[in-house]
């Protein structure tokens, strides 16, 4: 008997139909063959608003960096957003940003830095064959120079204005309707979650919709050690 498969279907009796339909129907349509790098951001309402877009564009994963600025958010913008995403932030280590950078790497990831400032390719010419982490820096100054130097390729946004940069918020936004529309309609991109990455999330998402989850969970362990021995 596999205990997650188990967790899921008894936690599942104390969810509403209608929760279970969502949360069968977004396991689906989630990914990790993109994620999201943010280096610094400090402004609350940005920060919650790359959450929204991520969880509305079904990426899973999000890597903070807080070299400087601690990542909060601002609830009137997440729109609980936060909850259903894994974020992974680096703050201990004496250059957090090479060690996110190494860590996604070292996962088989190429990191893709957006700058305005470096030619290489605009989002629509980027190769997404392989997992892609896409990597935004702060809202004034955009990616260290640390950032770029290590990241494996550059990447633009169209833009047709006097400005020179689009909002870090807006930013995501476009650049993963670009990269999600595509890897989805790539028949040779293997852009789901396997079956375990789906069981671990909808767990996970139970335990945050049934009160006392930790309480209940306790329960279902002793009980799942008592039936299977």
């Amino acid at each position: 008997m596999d205990k997650t498969k188990w967790l899921i279907e008894q936690f599942f009796e104390h969810i509403s139909d209608n929760k279970k339909e969502k949360f069968q129907k977004n396991i689906q349509n989630r990914t990790r063959h993109i994620t999201v790098l943010l280096e610094n951001l400090f402004q609350p309402h940005n920060a919650s608003a790359v959450l929204r877009s991520c969880d509305c564009f079904g990426v899973q994963d999000i890597h903070i960096i807080e070299n400087y600025n601690k990542y909060t958010t601002n609830r009137e913008i997440d729109m609980g957003s936060s909850k259903w995403l894994n974020l992974y932030k680096y703050n201990q280590a004496e250059h957090n940003t090479v060690e996110a950078i190494n860590h996604l790497k070292s996962k088989g990831y190429k990191i893709v830095a957006t700058t305005p400032h470096t030619d290489d390719c605009t989002i629509d010419e980027l190769p997404i064959d392989q997992p892609v982490a896409l990597m935004f820096g702060t809202e004034l100054t955009g990616l260290t120079d640390i950032a770029l130097e290590h990241a494996d390729a550059y990447v633009k946004l169209p833009m047709y204005g006097f400005t020179e940069s689009y909002n870090i918020s807006v930013s995501v936004a476009l650049a993963l309707f670009n990269v999600t529309e595509r890897i989805r309609k790539d028949n040779n991109i293997n852009w789901r979650l396997s079956e375990n990455e789906q069981d671990e999330i909808l767990l996970d998402w139970s335990k945050k919709v049934v009160k006392h989850s930790s309480k209940v969970e306790a329960i279902l362990n002793k009980r799942f050690e008592s039936e299977t021995n």
